[in-house]
């Protein structure tokens, strides 16, 4: 299953590079997790909207082979492990390709928030866009240990 990751900002620190592939590399080619780097908008002048908008113009430029769009929102869905190994389990049968969007600090563009099949909340909490990243590898990760059977998940 191929699953995208469509994220707002490039140059993260070392940490989240490295929380991200980790957890990305683990996946292994079951499910094979990419992350596609979405550069900033401008944000001079201090013209907040343009530079969302920018990015869901990228975002949706992203997006290939008529993917399940997951919008990574703090007032989407909460899902447990289980369930997220049951939504991946259902996008398999669905056959069609995954992909998260996580915006910049501004959230996501309305447009992309528009095509999403599915809004994903991670937490009440508003989370680093950074940070979501690696969050988001690590709870696939586990969602698909789940599936396999494997150990890694101690409910």
């Amino acid at each position: 299953m191929n699953l995208r990751l469509i994220a707002a900002g490039t140059r993260m620190p070392s940490w989240v590079e490295d929380g991200y592939d980790d957890y990305a590399k683990r996946l292994g080619q079951d499910y094979k997790l990419e992350l596609i780097e979405i550069p900033l908008g401008q944000r001079s002048g201090g013209d907040t909207v343009r530079a969302t908008a920018k990015e869901g113009e990228r975002m949706l430029a992203a997006m290939t082979h008529n993917p399940y769009v997951v919008a990574l929102q703090v007032g989407g869905k909460a899902l447990s492990t289980e369930q997220l190994a049951q939504f991946l389990q259902a996008r398999v049968r669905d056959a069609r390709p995954v992909a998260f969007c996580i915006g910049g600090p501004e959230g996501l563009a309305p447009e992309v928030d528009a095509r999403a099949d599915f809004r994903w909340s991670l937490s009440p909490l508003t989370l680093p866009h950074a940070l979501v990243r690696v969050i988001v590898a690590e709870a696939l990760y586990r969602a698909v240990m789940v599936i396999k059977g494997h150990p890694y998940h101690r409910a």
